[in-house]
């Protein structure tokens, strides 16, 4: 939920340089006075947030080091992935669920409660920092209600122009006998809009991830891919300062 009006917390302690972790779609909160006219249920699924994130990124900063920035509001919300103009940054339907309480939203005040502060605050943190690589956690569904395409990958990279930390990290999950996508099930040129922001635009490498959810539902799991996680994007920073 959302503390202190804060659409977003900070996990762990923060230091300049080093890894850190930002997960955009953990939360599944909506705050009381806003009402989106779907079933309860529909909060707990795909279509509201990344199922198995938020324990990940608790976890990766927690007991690995990695100070981490987690949204604490739902995507049906606002989406924070979505660049401020994009149509579905308040979205009215989610892979085939019509979201009625959004149907003439007040965006711009959404935009100002939740995503404005989210990433002024993201900014203002990686500043801060001035991190040797970001890490993005997302993950996605294995099957989606309004597309019948095969989803075979446990893990994808994703980028836009700059692959630095991606072609990395692609190569060392599969190492570990991982079913490894790029740029799946969507690609990086396509959405990209924090990492777009406060990576690309600043010359920062992120290794952008996107984990099948199936595999991360439990809390057990989650501590497994928190410590994966951690472990490739540790290499994949050394690799990036030998290249240096």
């Amino acid at each position: 939920m959302i503390l202190d009006d804060k659409p977003y917390r900070q996990v762990g302690t923060v230091k300049r340089g080093g890894l850190v972790c930002v997960a955009d779609h953990a939360s599944n909160y909506v705050p009381d006075d806003i009402e989106l006219g779907i079933p309860r249920e529909l909060l707990t699924q795909h279509v509201a947030l990344d199922i198995g994130i938020e324990g990940i990124a608790d976890r990766i900063s927690r007991r690995h080091g990695v100070p981490a920035h987690i949204a604490c509001v739902s995507r049906l919300v606002c989406d924070l992935h979505r660049e401020e103009d994009h149509p579905k940054v308040v979205p009215t339907e989610s892979d085939g669920h019509l979201i009625p309480g959004n149907i003439g939203a007040d965006v711009e005040a959404r935009l100002k409660r939740f995503h404005r502060p989210y990433h002024a605050a993201l900014a203002h943190w990686l500043d801060a920092i001035e991190p040797d690589l970001i890490v993005s956690l997302h993950s996605f569904t294995p099957e989606m209600a309004t597309c019948d395409k095969h989803r075979p990958w446990e893990v994808s990279l994703l980028y836009n122009e700059d692959d630095r930390a991606a072609r990395h990290a692609v190569r060392l999950f599969g190492e570990l006998g991982l079913e490894v996508g790029e740029n799946e099930p969507y690609s990086g040129a396509e959405l990209n809009a924090t990492m777009n922001r406060h990576a690309e635009a600043h010359g920062r490498p992120y290794m952008f991830l996107e984990i099948r959810q199936d595999l991360i539902a439990t809390r057990a799991d989650q501590a497994r891919w928190a410590a994966m996680v951690a472990d490739v994007a540790g290499r994949v920073d050394l690799a990036l300062k030998a290249e240096a």
